[in-house]
């Protein structure tokens, strides 16, 4: 099977916002698949979600939040994320 490839390049801010999710999650000692379960989420999904291979909704980030039980900022807090869209 042939793999896919990406129309477009994964942004750095997506790639920094899963290893924040990911952190998140060693540091409350929780299991991917608790975290995926709590937010209605499939765990392969938010598996991608956490390598940064997969962009998410704002509505799954609100729904990582709450099963995570930080706010939604706490999860983007110190990204540096570019939203003039300048390099």
């Amino acid at each position: 099977m042939e793999k896919r490839i990406r129309k477009t390049e994964i942004k750095q801010e997506i790639i920094l916002l899963g290893k924040r999710i990911e952190e998140i999650i060693r540091e409350k000692g929780l299991k991917t698949r608790e975290v995926a379960h709590d937010a209605d989420l499939d765990v392969e999904n938010l598996r991608k979600y956490i390598k940064g291979r997969q962009e998410m909704k704002v509505s799954t980030m609100l729904k990582i939040a709450k099963a995570l039980e930080v706010n939604a900022g706490d999860l983007v807090n110190g990204l540096q994320i570019d939203v003039l869209g300048e390099k």
